[in-house]
């Protein structure tokens, strides 16, 4: 299986990479939220607002969250508001200072041999080292920073650490721009470097001469990265030249800008996965999202034109990453407790002060006695100490607790295979040695914020609760899934990633069914299979989940009861009963018919009865109704009774008739089956 590079920009809230080996491990890891962008690398025009003589430091205004850090010996003396012929001196002393340590480090470059002092060693870094205290001579302590830099000065600084908790970025005024093969940094009067990683002798010396065929202007620097070392002069050339073009767009925006601007963006992740991590071990890259694809097409075609057959586009239904079993293992790394192959285990634990490493030998007994079994745990355990520090961007102080050995030796062996481990890292180490007590002490330079920091907001949770569904589905086949979670993480799902949550559930022919409810422990969500009904899919809108937030919904049904007060005028109440889901009220809605409606077709429906009684009595003959008698009109209370005449209170007028007394004229009788009055 060829080393493979894999890129996940399918969802718009973060993209993830990774490089596969050839065993299918996870070699190298990073990540980049849409809402957190890196801004290590970034170049900011920026201005002094608080120079600070108790720390001899400066805090300038970027246009970052917080004021950046600038410490007195990250200033260059160009800044320095002294005399000339001062700042000519300075800047030949710090050449000369240069020019040594570039000496030094090409008769050291190999790993030393183990002392037995204690000393540490440097191992690692790929770029310019940025440690103030070796870069400036001595003489320059004379200077103070409240003597040579003035509140509201300009300055041209790069960010060298990301902004962390309630600390600022740490910045830098000596600038360095990475390219593929070359790192130029243009206000460093070093001349050429070569990477510490490059070792063999034969390869330095190619790199030389190809170095002193590149014009390189005074006060300028450069180094050849590890990328460089098996590449021609007419590549190494063409990339330098790119860099000091890209050097002088920045010199002529820096010249129309005004404090605080951002005057160059590092890239994205996908322009840095490719610059930095892609090398001739890497056989394809593998992207899947249309936009980072043609990205990165493009910028491949700028670095290295031939090499573009190498990009793939990924088609597959199933995710990326979970069809080249990265999924489950990157879903590891958030767990304290990592398995080695032997049986042992390491146990992670990230403090404010350090970082805590502790190897166990837990089940492993293959071995025939306790020190060759507490060796073959030490030796697993450094290799995989070398991995986690990389994927989980581990920094700081780093302290190892191996299981104790016995023989000198055998410590030595631990600790060479730590560092060979190590040398694959692009950051900044150095390392001790194992102490009686069974300890190494290290510590690792911090290329961006750790895993756990990155990966906290509620937009990257959510992606996690997608990527974890759509797992589980891949694993176990079609089953309906029910996943317990917080109301906000809920709210999220149901709004912001419907639309994915619909193509999933229509991909496996399943229901997903969303329950506000509280999780075991750190758990944020909890995936359950079960059985729903095929109507308990989503809903085609935005909905909410929980009754707290229910008084924010805008929909609401109309009232189930009028007040008497407004029966004679149909006015419409408002229901206080509020909305629990949308699916509820569709199924409500097509059930239950409009009162409004209803009442109105009553009231027409008695209107026809009545007019269509009247017209009955009218056809009537006057004399089916007594004298003095009168129609009872029927109201909206009596509507669909029988017309009833009314009788009056008052006496009823005798009839006369001609020629017959009084007493014998017959009174009325009343009909009991028509109840009308009869003579």
């Amino acid at each position: 299986m060829p080393n493979r590079m894999l890129i996940d920009a399918n969802h718009d809230e973060e993209t993830r990479v990774i490089v596969l080996n050839n065993n299918g491990k996870i070699q190298e890891f990073d990540i980049e939220a849409k809402d957190r962008n890196q801004i290590r690398g970034n170049i900011y025009l920026a201005k002094v607002t608080r120079v600070e003589p108790s720390l001899q430091a400066a805090f300038v205004e970027y246009g970052g969250n917080r004021h950046g850090f600038l410490a007195f010996n990250e200033i260059h003396p160009d800044y320095y508001q002294i005399p000339t012929s001062e700042r000519k001196k300075l800047l030949e002393e710090e050449s000369e200072l240069v020019s040594k340590s570039d000496t030094s480090e090409e008769i050291g470059e190999s790993v030393t041999d183990e002392a037995e002092d204690g000393s540490t060693e440097v191992i690692g870094e790929d770029t310019i080292n940025h440690d103030a205290s070796k870069r400036n001579p001595k003489h320059r302590k004379r200077y103070k920073i409240q003597e040579v830099i003035k509140k509201r000065q300009i300055i041209l600084v790069q960010v060298t650490k990301e902004e962390r908790g309630n600390k600022g970025a740490a910045l830098t005024s000596y600038i360095s721009l990475a390219g593929r093969y070359c790192v130029l940094m243009p206000n460093t009067a070093r001349g050429g470097g070569i990477s510490r990683k490059i070792s063999d002798i034969k390869t330095r010396n190619k790199i030389k001469s190809s170095i002193d065929s590149l014009k390189i202007a005074d006060g300028m620097g450069v180094i050849i990265r590890t990328a460089g070392a098996q590449r021609t002069k007419t590549e190494i050339k063409r990339d330098f030249e790119y860099l000091t073009r890209l050097w002088q767009t920045i010199r002529d925006l820096t010249l129309n800008s005004s404090a605080p601007a951002l005057i160059y963006e590092e890239g994205s992740l996908v322009k840095r996965s490719i610059r930095d991590l892609y090398n001739k071990d890497v056989e394809e890259i593998v992207i899947s999202g249309e936009g980072a694809f043609l990205e990165a097409k493009n910028f491949m075609k700028m670095l290295i034109p031939s090499h573009v057959k190498f990009i793939k586009k990924y088609a597959d239904a199933v995710p990326l990453f979970i069809n080249y079993n990265a999924e489950s293992e990157l879903d590891n790394m958030f767990h304290e407790n990592v398995r080695l192959p032997s049986g042992g285990y390491l146990v992670i634990n990230q403090t404010e002060a350090l970082v805590a490493i502790d190897v166990n030998s837990g089940r492993s007994t293959r071995e025939h006695n306790i020190e060759d079994t507490a060796l073959r745990t030490n030796l697993e355990a450094s290799d995989e100490i070398a991995r986690q520090l990389r994927l989980r961007d581990l920094a700081g102080l780093i302290v190892i607790d191996y299981i104790d050995m016995e023989e000198r030796r055998n410590n030595r062996s631990v600790e060479k295979q730590l560092k060979d481990a190590l040398r694959m890292d692009r950051a900044r180490i150095q390392v001790g040695h194992i102490s009686q007590f069974g300890l190494m002490e290290m510590s690792r330079q911090r290329m961006r914020s750790s895993l756990l920091e990155r990966v906290g907001s509620i937009s990257s949770q959510s992606v996690q609760i997608i990527r974890a569904i759509e797992q589980d589905l891949f694993k176990t086949g079609k089953n309906n899934i029910k996943l317990n979670t917080n109301s906000e993480l809920a709210n999220y799902l149901l709004n912001a990633k419907r639309k994915n949550l619909y193509e999933i559930e229509d991909r496996y022919g399943i229901a997903i069914e969303i329950k506000v409810a509280e999780t075991d422990g750190d758990e944020i969500f909890k995936i359950e299979r079960t059985v729903l009904k095929s109507d308990d899919k989503l809903s085609n809108s935005a909905i909410s989940i929980d009754s707290v937030y229910e008084d924010k919904l805008d929909a609401e049904e109309p009232s189930d009861e009028i007040n008497e007060k407004d029966k004679s005028s149909n006015t419409k109440i408002k229901s206080k009963k509020p909305v629990m889901r949308e699916k509820q009220t569709n199924q409500k809605r097509l059930k239950t018919p409009n009162k409004n409606a209803s009442n109105k077709n009553k009231l027409e429906s008695e209107k026809e009865k009545k007019e269509d009684t009247k017209s009955k009595v009218k056809s009537r003959k006057k004399t089916s109704m007594a004298p003095g008698d009168k129609m009872k009109v029927p109201d909206e209370n009596t509507a669909g009774d029988s017309i009833i005449p009314e009788k009056k209170k008052g006496p009823a007028k005798k009839k006369t008739v001609s020629k017959k007394k009084a007493s014998d004229t017959a009174k009325p009788v009343e009909n009991p089956k028509t109840g009308w009055w009869d003579d």
